[in-house]
C-alpha cells in the first residue's frame, strides 16, 4: 500500500504529536514534522503519548517548508484549516497524498494561506462555540476519510 503523509508544520504540544506518530505507525503512514518544533523530540510526553510505537515510526524532519518542497516534488497537498472553503468530505484523495496541519496555536504559516488558497480543506465544525479541533483529532479526521475513499484500510 501506497502510504498517505501526515504533515505538521511548527507543532507545539508533544503530546498532540506523539499520539499523530502513533496514528501514522497504525496506519502505515509517514509522519513529516517542519520546523520550529516546539519541543525537543525525546521530551517524555511525545514519547509516553506515542508510547512504544515511536519507534516504528517512519520519521522525517524539514528545517523549513522550502526544503520540505524541495525534497517531496510533485507532492499532492491538502492544506486543512479553519480558513478553508472546501469541506475535507468534497475532496478526491490519492495514496500517497501528504494531508497538512499548522500549529496549534496559530495554525498554517499567512503565506501558505494565499499560495495554497485552492488546496485548503475545512472540517466542518457546526457547534455554536467551536474555533478549531485539537491537532490530533483534525489528523485522525482527515486521515481516515481518504484512507475511506481509496479504500487503504481494507488493505491487511
Amino acid at each position: 500500500m501506497t502510504p498517505f503523509n501526515i504533515v505538521l508544520v511548527a507543532p507545539e504540544i508533544p503530546q498532540n504529536t506523539g499520539a499523530i506518530g502513533r496514528l501514522a505507525v497504525s496506519t502505515d503512514s509517514v509522519l513529516h514534522l517542519i520546523d520550529p518544533l516546539g519541543f525537543s523530540l525525546d521530551e517524555k510526553h511525545l514519547l509516553r503519548a506515542g508510547m512504544d510505537y515511536w519507534k516504528h515510526l517512519h520519521l522525517c524532519r524539514y528545517p523549513d517548508w522550502d526544503k520540505f518542497l524541495e525534497l517531496n516534488p510533485g507532492a499532492v497537498l491538502h492544506l486543512f484549516s479553519t480558513h478553508g472553503s472546501t469541506s475535507y468530505y468534497d475532496v478526491t484523495y490519492t495514496p500517497g497524498d501528504y494531508l497538512v496541519f499548522g500549529r496549534e496555536s496559530a495554525g498554517l504559516p499567512p503565506e501558505l494561506y494565499t499560495k495554497y488558497q485552492d488546496r485548503l480543506r475545512i472540517i466542518p465544525m457546526p457547534g455554536e462555540f467551536s474555533r478549531s479541533l485539537n491537532l490530533a483529532n483534525s489528523v485522525s479526521i482527515a486521515l481516515y476519510e481518504a484512507m475511506r475513499q481509496t479504500r487503504a484500510c481494507w488493505e491487511r
